[in-house]
């Protein structure tokens, strides 16, 4: 059944869906031109907002570029790269490695959602060399686990509003990760996409006669080359004492971090990690630069789309369209009905901003006083915000990037089978706020 109903929505999506460059020129114009025709704003203002927002996700950009360089360096050290021929061997056909690469995502966006992405990726190229597999579906397949980061451990939501001080303290004081990200109805709603996604992904898998495989020599990594040591130079470039003086001490702080500081997981310790073990398991410099250099190749994506995604943030919650969305959508809800209309209107302004804790700051001051008026449960509807900006990544492309930079495909190889999934995941999430 899910067979024949990819199907379609596979050759829907490889035909109509662009590049995502133009997707993300399509929503400038789309956000441009709402924020002048809804929200009666000058087209000067709408100009001034986009041009003045342009910039705000440098440092966000930055950090997803590393995101992509980093783990890809990690992943393609010696030591990890026999870890996940390992893992991967425990596939022994098609069906196999779907399910395989669906579960790992799933496990490492819920713990760490840059984490999951690249660990999803390369794995599923790892299986690839080894399995005959559809090469679209299995990186839709590591792609679709994405969709359960924000009700896992490093959710911005629940984690911004489990933090002292946070901008809504005093509108609803501090809400700890209990009420939130451990509690029964979130953690209901995971075990639920744990089994659902990858039974859904295993399901839709094409017939042979339909399938695109890949060469698994075309994944194959550039030997590394051999390089006579002659100069000075040349032998710091080869010392795997020079790496490993500054790469050790990086382990040692990561271990300082989490064991005796009790530090937690965010964007910047992943880069860290990442970056540290790969100088250290790569062993000489020349190594890890050979592997940036492979890296690199895939992060023009990031370097020139996030900042037209900062732009139409900047136009959203400037202009009040975002504001306006919410409140049009929750106006009619009830008590019983809030957290799903909440989490339908946050899935629909994630198309628009695509920033869990940038959306949280534009839906808050509209969630929070209608649950209070209501009397609904000001914990669900604020997981039904992080829930919704999770759930229509499957939809946009700006998260898939770094997946897609990995896998060397294009947005359309994948998004039809995420379009299953996302019709799949929305009801479950749905009665999952609503009745879990």
């Amino acid at each position: 059944m899910l067979r024949m109903l990819s199907r379609p929505a596979v050759k829907l999506v490889e035909r109509y869906l662009p590049d995502p460059f133009i997707f993300v020129l399509l929503l400038t114009i789309i956000a441009a031109a709402a924020a002048i025709g809804v929200e009666r704003q000058t087209p000067l203002a709408v100009m001034r907002y986009w041009g003045d927002g342009f910039w705000n996700l440098l440092t966000f950009s930055m950090q997803m570029l590393l995101v992509l360089v980093t783990g890809f360096m990690l992943a393609s050290s010696p030591p990890v790269k026999r870890l996940l021929q390992k893992i991967a061997s425990l596939a022994s056909n098609a069906g196999h490695a779907i399910l395989l690469v669906t579960l790992v995502s799933l496990l490492a966006s819920w713990i760490n959602w840059g984490f999951g992405l690249v660990v999803g990726a390369l794995f599923a190229k790892e299986l690839a060399r080894l399995v005959r597999v559809d090469y679209r579906l299995l990186v839709a397949s590591a792609y679709s686990g994405f969709v359960v980061w924000h009700g896992g451990l490093a959710g911005s939501i629940p984690l911004t509003i489990a933090t002292e001080g946070h901008f809504t303290a005093d509108q609803i004081g501090v809400i700890g990760t209990g009420s939130t990200i451990f509690a029964f109805f979130n953690l209901a709603l995971v075990v639920c996409l744990f089994i659902a996604i990858p039974l859904v992904n295993r399901a839709m898998l094409p017939n042979d006669s339909e399938s695109v495989y890949v060469d698994p020599k075309l994944l194959d990594d550039a030997p590394a080359t051999r390089v006579r040591v002659t100069r000075p130079a040349e032998r710091l470039e080869n010392s795997v004492t020079l790496a490993w003086l500054v790469g050790i001490p990086g382990v040692i702080f990561l271990l300082d971090h989490f064991m005796l500081r009790d530090g937690g997981l965010n964007l910047n310790i992943v880069n860290f990690m990442f970056l540290f073990l790969a100088i250290v398991l790569h062993r000489t410099p020349r190594s890890l630069l050979e592997s940036l250099n492979e890296a690199i190749k895939g992060g023009a994506g990031i370097v020139i789309q996030f900042p037209f995604y900062a732009g139409i943030m900047a136009i959203m919650v400037e202009s009040g369209l975002a504001e306006s969305m919410s409140e049009g959508l929750i106006g009619f809800a009830t008590e019983t009905s809030l957290p799903f209309w909440s989490f339908i209107s946050a899935g629909i302004v994630n198309l628009f901003v695509p920033s869990g804790g940038g959306q949280w700051a534009v839906q808050a001051p509209v969630m929070l006083p209608a649950a209070e008026a209501l009397g609904a449960d000001v914990s669900r509807v604020a997981m039904a915000v992080a829930w919704g900006d999770a759930w229509t990544n499957l939809l946009q492309p700006f998260w898939a990037l770094p997946v897609l930079a990995i896998a060397g495909l294009k947005a359309k190889d994948i998004m039809g089978y995420c379009l299953i999934q996302l019709v799949i995941t929305g009801v479950i999430i749905s009665v999952g706020l609503t009745w879990f």
